[in-house]
């Protein structure tokens, strides 16, 4: 039996129907893209919520959302944004607890910016987290009533630590990381962050949820793997190193191609 790590994707229900073999076989994991923008959450998405459980009775894989990041950040100076970013990922929490999703994407507050800035002012990092704690702090105690985990995903992150320490910073299991490859990668290339597989490292068993998507280091391009200059190899002996079995989910535009991006990670043997 192979040891490899089985990878998941990341799609919209519609696509979820188009791929649904390919999920069930191996009982992969799935992150759904259907409840992301402020019109489904706003709105009466039920119907949604019903479909999810129809479409996925039997599978044997990990559930979760992307939750809403259009338009926000999750550390605004603004007490009027923080209660409406507040709300959104309430929502979100929401549709979790109604679907059974046990993780939620929510996006870093750390941007390239920051990193060159956030010293030069005293006490700007800790008033960063401050308000980072202030916008969760409904929503993690929401997620721990229903045993689901926000991952917080690098975006603009040069310092693959600083997001791991903000995690440990909520001492809670409803907070832990993220990365997506090619977001590391653009920073890699593009800011001149370290490589994406530091970011692995970096994160240790704080790492509950990866992105895979390919990119060149200089755009956030979501290629299918295999098709840009990410080092496969290094990045998965990284993740071999683990105890923390995050959830590896391909994250492309292309959705045709995910199947095509499991059988290239199985060609160079690191992941099926």
């Amino acid at each position: 039996m192979s040891s490899l790590p089985v990878v998941g994707a990341a799609m919209t229900l519609d696509e979820v129907e188009l791929h649904r073999d390919w999920l069930f076989e191996k009982s992969r994991d799935l992150e759904l893209q259907s409840f992301i923008d402020a019109e489904v959450l706003n709105g009466d998405w039920a119907p949604l919520a019903a479909r999810t459980r129809r479409l996925l009775d039997g599978h044997g894989g990990r559930l979760g959302i992307h939750g809403p990041f259009w338009g926000f950040t999750i550390a605004s100076e603004d007490p009027d944004i923080r209660a409406i970013v507040t709300r959104r990922l309430l929502q979100g929490l929401d549709v979790c607890a109604a679907i059974g999703a046990t993780h939620m994407v929510i996006h870093s507050p750390y941007t390239s910016w920051s990193y060159n800035n956030l010293d030069d002012n005293a006490g700007a990092r800790e008033a960063l987290a401050e308000r980072t704690h202030m916008t969760l702090r409904d929503a993690v105690r929401r997620a721990e009533d229903i045993g689901c985990t926000m991952v917080i995903e690098n975006i603009e992150d040069k310092d693959p630590h600083i997001r791991v320490a903000l995690a440990e910073s909520f001492n809670s299991p409803a907070v832990t990381v993220s990365i997506d490859t090619g977001h590391a990668h653009y920073a890699h290339g593009y800011t001149g962050a370290p490589p994406v597989d530091y970011y692995v490292k970096a994160a240790g068993n704080r790492l509950q949820h990866v992105h895979l998507q390919d990119a060149d280091g200089y755009a956030d391009r979501h290629w299918s793997l295999g098709e840009g200059t990410i080092r496969w190899h290094a990045v998965f002996a990284a993740l071999a190193k683990l105890e923390s079995n995050p959830r590896l989910i391909i994250e492309i535009k292309d959705k045709l191609k995910i199947p095509a991006s499991a059988a290239y990670l199985a060609s160079i043997g690191v992941a099926e």
